[in-house]
């Protein structure tokens, strides 16, 4: 019966020669000095480092929204002077004017979803309910684009309906 013995750990692995370590560490320095000199300097907008959709989503999240108005087909609506909502954690919630909501909230760098909207249902005056209708179908009917100006959220969606917020 024939024995083999092994001399190294793992038999399939080639033994370093002298020049082969050498080799591959000037390899991996090829490789990583210009993806470590990239880091901190990639400008998503051609603007200065870090001012691009991240920005958006992190200014977007975690901040008290009040609602200003809903601008559809060219018309703007006043918003009742609760209404407002918060972003934060996969969650929107707040107030359309009269009845409360929770929807599940994707933010991904300027582009904001919310879906599976939940609401109470409290009757109140015409004119806040007939701005909570527009409010809500404007907010849940897709994606909305979102830009952040000095404390001024925009939420647009793609037909150009707009609801304007204020940081409260």
């Amino acid at each position: 019966m024939h024995e083999q013995r092994y001399t190294r750990k793992h038999p399939w692995t080639p033994r370093p020669g002298p020049g082969r370590t050498r080799r591959l560490l000037l390899t991996a320095v090829v490789a990583l000095v210009p993806l470590a000199a990239a880091c901190g300097s990639e400008k998503a907008d051609g603007g200065r480092p870090g001012s691009g959709s991240v920005g958006v989503e992190q200014a977007v999240t975690g901040v008290r929204w009040n609602v200003d108005s809903v601008t559809v087909d060219g018309t703007t609506h006043r918003a009742p002077d609760d209404a407002h909502m918060t972003i934060e954690d996969g969650t929107a919630a707040g107030t359309w004017g009269c009845n409360t909501f929770h929807a599940d909230a994707a933010v991904e760098g300027d582009r904001v979803r919310l879906t599976d909207v939940r609401s109470t249902r409290m009757a109140c005056a015409q004119a806040p309910m007939a701005f909570e209708r527009l409010l809500s179908r404007t907010l849940t009917e897709g994606v909305l684009t979102a830009g952040v100006d000095d404390g001024e959220l925009t939420l647009s969606t793609r037909d150009g309906d707009r609801v304007r917020l204020t940081e409260g």
